[in-house]
């Protein structure tokens, strides 16, 4: 069992507080609005879960995932993640965040982003390439025909792997995509971005992907 922080309430971090919950793993959960925003959420997900301030989240959690907008970034605590595991599942809508000239140029990532503003974690991308309903709705067991597969992205293979560890039990195969850099290849408007495929289509639209 682990415990898990959630930082970001919305539909993937619920979704994902469901599925750590069902494979027995605790969940600290925050959002901006405050932890007693959270009853309804909390109450569904029953006592293996509780509600909580960002700064908690953080603390708590052996494993921590980043999922907010990306104008919110600056707002995640940095000290009580040093040395942690986190997941950023973020993506870039110059539509709803502004334009980011890093990003719109391609000389960084969005999870490169955080990773700057947490230089003492252990970043992994992960999660940002699946619709939030089929996080439940296409989870199957390991060895499943046709599985549906998961990119994980970051420079510490520790990291990678507990975060490999973490999607194969919720419910997918993994490809891992190489470091933080390769992170473009699962964003936005690219081959892998969405549509439900296997561990070898998978790898296949991540080589197909411009940028």
């Amino acid at each position: 069992m682990t415990t898990i922080g959630i930082i970001g309430a919305g539909n993937i971090g619920s979704q994902l507080a469901r599925l750590a919950v069902q494979h027995g793993h605790q969940v600290v959960i925050a959002n901006s609005r405050g932890p007693e925003t959270l009853t309804d959420l909390v109450t569904e997900l029953g006592d293996q879960a509780r509600a909580a301030t960002r700064d908690e989240a953080a603390a708590a959690g052996e494993v921590v995932v980043v999922t907010v907008p990306l104008a919110a970034i600056d707002t995640i605590p940095a000290e009580p993640l040093v040395g942690k595991v986190v997941i950023d599942t973020n993506n870039y809508y110059w539509e709803r965040d502004g334009h980011i000239a890093a990003l719109d140029d391609g000389s960084t990532t969005t999870a490169e982003l955080l990773q700057d503003h947490l230089p003492g974690a252990r970043v992994v991308k992960a999660f940002n390439h699946i619709g939030a309903a089929d996080l439940t709705g296409h989870a199957t067991p390991a060895g499943t025909p046709d599985r549906r597969a998961l990119v994980v992205a970051g420079d510490d293979a520790e990291a990678k792997q507990v975060t490999t560890d973490l999607i194969d039990q919720f419910g997918f195969d993994v490809v891992d995509a190489g470091p933080l850099t390769e992170g473009w290849r699962i964003q936005r408007d690219t081959p892998g971005y969405g549509p439900r495929l296997t561990a070898d289509q998978l790898r296949e639209a991540l080589q197909a992907a411009t940028r």
